[in-house]
């Protein structure tokens, strides 16, 4: 949930360090610090925004090595003092962490007995005051044998005065990069902190340590094994981490879905053919068809996203299907029998618990997917397979293309395997021509846009929403929910619409408003119902509806319409209007859209 970055070369390293801090705000963060070093370690830290550090730094500091860090409060509240770097009693290691110690109490009680004095809360004090007390010389090897002792999880960067124009780095389970320049490296936890400075980067992988110098790149094993690691190219260009004149990332990439939807589909579409390409599924494709059944696990937008693959894959496949919590699959006993397919839905491809669950099932014997869109992330490097997004960096915080990236992937592999078991040609062709005209269908929707944000302006006020969809757009009405809790503050709640009478219509009060999604489809008759059963106790309907359809207008105080469908493939749609609602809604309430509080974009930690 934190941010990292590092650099150690010939130029000043303080403006780099604050550009990078200032490009993983977007994680979200409560404190930030820098430590820089010559013949000194120089640590300045302060709670709040990276701008209260900002004002405290001289920002013409000559140093040309340093570490720079964003903390989200775990351990500790989110104090000057609890701020990362932390140091060790001699003053002359720094230390900074993304993760958790999990036996950091053991480790302090331990320390405190061999006359450690600890200033702060913190996880990582204790780390740093370890490495310290093992320290003889050599920072590689202090950072290697404190790192045996610790149990949990890190990404760490860690300087020493002694050994200037070094950092050690390490990983487990938390993201890191060495960025490679000409006569400098630099360290970071996402590829956004260094976008600037180079597109060359190496991945650290769980269990390895590298040590950085200015000219030299060395990589091991906790157990001092040589690891060879290619260099690799960034796919991601600075412009699209910038905000290119819209007011917030959010908005942004809610506009940017036409485009990377196509670049998405580019190339796995063949209309020709009526077929579906899949580069990143040949080697298991027979295995694939042989499945028996699928599970597909992630966490808030992403499960929301696999709910709707669920529906796909039933639909299209006919075979069975279930969504699990990733952080609820890693803690129980689960059943996976030969023939089980697990597909990991994350759009950071770090989400810890999607990590531990993709671990769990690996461990079961499952044949692994990922469904990811940072490219090298962590469960696109341990998957057997997967299919990348290519939706492009999100920074905004409340995931808005990413949704739609996963469902079309999703989509495409559902129709992959469909093909190869139960579906016609015909129905996969109907199908194929349907989803190549998404992103046109999604821009007529943008055009319109204004209409949801009058929407936005009217019931801003309320403090409680519902909102309901039945099929194939009940995940929609959860992710509609989501996205204006996230950043609006808004209490909303999602539901099948069925379920409304069983409890939750005693909510319904004058002027409430409920969120219909009523478009063409299988139970059409039924949701129109539902809006009725709405209107008749005093609830405000705002109704997502098919375009032509006149009549719903009766039932409904506002329609907002979309193209007309295949019914599996109405989430793309569906889900723009509610995304442009909640971003309006937070945008009148005066909220930072784009780091709303308490959130953070990439949850790396429990």
């Amino acid at each position: 949930m934190c941010g990292i970055i590092g650099y150690v070369g010939s130029r000043p390293a303080l403006p780099i360090l604050v550009e990078g801090l200032r490009r993983l705000e977007y994680r979200g963060y409560d404190s930030a610090g820098v430590a820089l070093i010559d013949d000194n370690l120089c640590v300045t830290k302060a709670a709040g925004r990276l701008s209260v550090l900002e004002q405290v730094l001289d920002l013409n500091a000559p140093q040309t090595a340093g570490i720079g860090h964003t903390r989200w409060a775990t351990h500790g509240a989110p104090t000057d003092v609890n701020a990362h770097p932390h140091t060790d009693s001699s003053g002359k290691i720094a230390v900074i962490h993304n993760g958790i110690i999990e036996n950091d109490r053991a480790l302090r009680t331990y320390l405190e007995r061999e006359g450690v004095t600890f200033k702060s809360e913190t996880d990582t004090e204790v780390l740093a005051q370890l490495i310290g007390m093992l320290y003889d010389g050599d920072l590689e090897q202090a950072v290697r044998k404190a790192l045996r002792e610790v149990s949990g999880t890190y990404g760490i960067g860690v300087l020493c005065s002694d050994e200037p124009n070094v950092i050690v780095a390490a990983r487990k389970g938390s993201p890191l990069i060495i960025g490679v320049g000409k006569g400098e490296h630099l360290l970071a936890s996402d590829a956004a902190a260094i976008l600037a400075h180079t597109t060359q980067v190496v991945y650290v992988g769980d269990g390895e340590i590298a040590r950085i110098t200015p000219d030299e790149l060395r990589m091991t094993t906790l157990d001092a094994i040589p690891v060879a690691k290619d260099v690799e190219q960034i796919e991601w260009s600075l412009e699209e981490i910038e905000l290119a004149g819209y007011d917030h990332f959010m908005i942004k990439e809610i506009f940017e879905q036409p485009e990377v939807l196509e670049n998405c589909l580019r190339g796995r579409l063949d209309l020709k053919e009526n077929a579906i390409r899949l580069g990143g599924l040949v080697d298991c494709t027979r295995e694939l068809t042989r499945a028996k059944r699928i599970i597909l696990t992630g966490c808030g937008t992403a499960w929301h996203a696999a709910l709707v693959g669920e529906y796909l894959f039933e639909e299209l496949v006919r075979i069975p299907t279930e969504v699990e919590y990733a952080s609820e699959f890693r803690y129980r006993n689960p059943v996976i029998d030969d023939g089980t397919v697990v597909i990991a839905v994350s759009q950071s491809g770090e989400t810890a618990d999607t990590h531990a669950a993709l671990a769990e099932a690996k461990q079961r014997g499952a044949l692994t997917l990922g469904a990811v869109n940072v490219v090298g992330s962590t469960i696109a490097r341990e998957t057997d397979a997967g299919v990348y997004l290519h939706v492009g960096p999100e920074i905004g915080v409340a995931s808005t293309k990413a949704f739609t990236g996963q469902v079309a992937v999703l989509a495409m592999i559902a129709c992959f395997l469909g093909r190869r078991k139960h579906l016609s040609p015909s129905a996969a062709a109907d199908f194929i021509a349907a989803l190549s005209a998404v992103p046109k269908q999604i821009k007529q929707i943008l055009d319109t846009a204004d209409e949801a944000k009058k929407v936005a302006q009217q019931y801003t006020d309320r403090e409680n929403w519902l909102y309901l969809g039945r099929g194939y757009n009940y995940p929609v009405a959860l992710e509609g929910a989501l996205k204006l809790k996230e950043i609006s503050y808004i209490h909303a709640e999602g539901l099948p619409a069925a379920e409304m009478k069983h409890g939750p219509i005693a909510l319904i009060h004058e002027g409430m408003p409920v969120v219909v999604i009523a478009t063409a489809g299988s139970q059409y008759d039924k949701i129109i119902n539902n809006m009725m059963q709405v209107r008749s106790r005093g609830g405000s309907v705002i109704a997502i509806a098919t375009e032509g359809d006149r009549e719903i207008a009766k039932q409904a105080d506002h329609v907002l319409y979309v193209p007309n469908t295949l019914e599996p493939l109405q989430p793309l749609l569906t889900v723009i209007p509610l995304q442009l609602i909640a971003y309006h809604a937070a945008v009148i309430r005066g909220c930072n859209v784009d780091k709303p509080r308490n959130l953070a974009k990439s949850v790396t930690v429990e």
